[in-house]
Order: structure tokens, then C-alpha cells, then sequence
């Protein structure tokens, strides 16, 4: 499947095998951030085993909502439920796969990687402080701004997103008074700005409005062709997203203490840490609804982690590294049961 696709689509094909019945299909739903290498990994475990899965690109809110009420087989975000949370919904939690978040900018004469940001100009920005392209405290930065005198349009999540708490989390580490008046979470009260559906309809706005900005999964950037810019990171170097600045934030995760696997991985240290490093957790019910099908999804995982590295990095995607697989799968044992008690896995 090409990336470009999905990115248009909101629904993707993907996987199914094992005692599920023909014709079953095995659904999820969430994270747009996952969307890319789910539609990916989905393509390529069907051809092998001529399954279907169906994963709907929602957002990480309506994802969790769906698990939650059981009308899914599983759900992604990119937000960690808290065990308490787990605990009162019955669900279980495990990481994929990693990535980034980057800021997008439309501005003439402005390409990918050309300009400078701080979380503190962004929270500016954002908190409507900093109103123009102009700005000085934009110019000492970026000198090339000082010609631009144009209005910054705000580009925002409309929908419940994983990506959202990734954004508002950095700038919540970042700046005291992002953290003050606003927070962190999948949903907030921004001060202003235009809102996109999923990290498409960001991208998608982006495009369109001159002199905009936004924040989308790193995948859209690329395949929109959008102008990321460079963030400093919590050494205060200025650094470019990519897989290796990726896999540099992910490498401070300590899976084996994190509760849950609910690790965050935003403003890590590193000189070459990306500040907006996240990664997609799958939610899935303790007491399966469907024993095949949740079954299913332990193997469509079980079948990425093995094969889906490559199609991980070529999407700028980390893999979860061998050992924390090896956790996950052994989390997989009596995790989700089937109405005796059994587990499925």
C-alpha cells in the first residue's frame, strides 16, 4: 500500500489468521500516528496469510472509547493509560512501535529544516503571544523571518489525539505557563487556532493556509511535503527529526520498570534526543469478547515485531529493540482470557 493512500483514507485493510472463521475480520481503531506502519504491516501479513483486519484511523480518544466499550478488538494511542485507568476499564496495555512529532510550517521560501524553534516560542505561539512571523524573539533565531510580515495562523487537533498529548506534554516540560493555563492531554482548551481531523487534517490545513503552523506525526510531513522545522532539545542543541534523533529519545525508556509499559518519552536527554518522541500503545480488553479474534491480534503483532522492522524504519518509525519484544510477548500470557479463564495467548 502506498503511504499517500492512507494518508487520504480513513479506513485501512489489514490482517487476520489462526482459528478466526473466513470471512471474520478483525478490527481496531485509534492512533493516527500508527496509521502509516499499521496499513503497512497490515498489507504485508495479508499477502502472506490472505487475512483482514480492519483498522480505523480515528485518533487515540475515540480509539480508547471504542476499546472501552468492546466494539473493537483493540484500540491504539499514542497516550499510556495509567494502571488505575487500565485497572477501571479492564484493558491491557503494550508498545509498538516509536516515532516522532514535528512542528510544520507554510511560509514562502521556507523549506524543510530551514527554521529554528524552542518549545517556548511554540507555546508562544500557540498561547497566541506570538502573533507574527516577524516577531523578534522569531527573527533572533531566524534572521530570514525578519522580510516575512505575515499573521501565524494556528493549525490544531479537532479530534482526541495521542499526538495532541505528545505536543502539549513537550510544551508542558517546556514552558511553565503552557503548563499553567493549559496542560497536557489528548483534548485541551486551546486559546485559538483552526482544527484538523487527525494528523491528515492538520497536514491537509497546513498546506493550504500561508503563513500556518502545526504539529503532525513525522510521516505526514514527509509524505505531504511539508516544511518540518528544528526543535531544540533538552541539551539545547537545535536537532532535525529523523529516525537516528528518534531512536536516540527512545533509548532513556527503562521498559522493564515502566508500569504498564507506560513510558513517555517527550524531552528526553541526548544531545541528539528529538524532544517529541512518542510511541503507539495497543489497548485490548482482559476478558476477550471474541477469544479468536483477540487471539488474532497477538499474532498480527507477534508477525510485525518479527518481520516489520525494516517497514518501521523506512517510515522513520523505531522498533521496539529484541528485549523489550520479549517482555511484551511474556506480558501476553494470561493477560487476556477467554469466559473460562483461559488465556488466549
Amino acid at each position: 500500500m502506498r503511504i499517500n493512500s492512507l494518508v487520504l483514507s480513513i479506513l485501512m485493510s489489514a490482517v487476520s489468521v489462526g482459528t478466526v472463521h473466513a470471512g471474520d475480520i478483525i478490527t481496531g481503531a485509534g492512533s493516527s500516528f500508527a496509521a502509516p506502519i499499521f496499513a503497512t504491516w497490515a498489507d504485508a501479513y495479508g499477502e502472506v496469510t490472505g487475512s483482514t483486519v480492519n483498522y480505523q484511523s480515528i485518533g487515540s480518544g475515540a480509539g480508547i472509547k471504542q476499546i472501552t466499550e468492546k466494539t473493537v478488538d483493540f484500540g491504539a494511542s499514542d497516550k499510556p493509560l495509567s494502571q488505575a485507568d487500565l485497572d477501571a476499564k479492564g484493558l491491557i496495555q503494550f508498545p509498538t512501535v516509536m516515532g516522532g512529532v514535528v512542528a510544520v510550517v507554510n511560509l514562502k521560501g521556507v523549506a524543510a529544516g530551514q527554521l529554528k524553534l524552542t518549545g517556548d516560542l511554540i507555546a508562544k505561539i500557540y498561547l497566541g503571544t506570538i502573533k507574527k512571523w516577524n516577531d523578534p524573539a522569531l527573527v533572533a533565531l531566524n534572521p530570514s523571518l525578519k522580510t516575512i510580515d505575515a499573521n501565524i495562523t494556528v493549525v490544531r487537533r479537532a479530534d482526541s489525539s495521542g499526538t495532541t498529548f505528545l505536543f502539549t506534554n513537550y510544551l508542558s516540560k517546556v514552558s511553565a505557563d503552557w503548563k499553567t493555563k493549559i496542560g497536557s492531554d489528548t483534548t485541551v482548551a486551546w486559546p485559538e487556532g483552526v482544527a484538523g481531523k487527525g494528523n491528515a487534517g492538520v497536514a491537509s490545513y497546513v498546506q493550504r493556509i500561508n503563513g500556518s503552523i502545526g504539529y503532525v506525526e513525522y510521516a505526514y510531513a514527509k509524505q505531504s511535503k511539508l516544511a518540518y522545522t528544528q526543535l531544540q532539545n533538552r541539551d539545547g542543541l537545535f536537532v532535525m527529526p529523523d529516525d537516528s534523533t528518534f531512536q536516540a529519545a527512545a533509548a532513556n525508556a527503562d521498559w522493564a520498570k515502566a508500569q504498564s509499559f507506560g513510558e513517555i518519552l517527550t524531552y528526553q536527554p541526548g544531545k541528539t534526543s528529538w524532544p517529541i518522541t512518542g510511541t503507539v500503545f495497543v489497548l485490548m480488553q482482559k476478558k476477550a469478547v471474541k477469544p479468536a479474534h483477540s487471539k488474532e491480534v497477538f499474532n498480527f503483532f507477534e508477525w510485525s515485531f518479527k518481520n516489520g522492522a525494516r517497514d518501521a524504519k523506512n517510515l522513520d518509525y523505531v522498533p521496539m529493540p529484541a528485549s523489550v519484544v520479549k517482555l511484551i510477548q511474556a506480558s501476553w500470557k494470561g493477560s487476556v482470557v477467554n469466559p473460562t479463564g483461559k488465556s488466549v495467548w
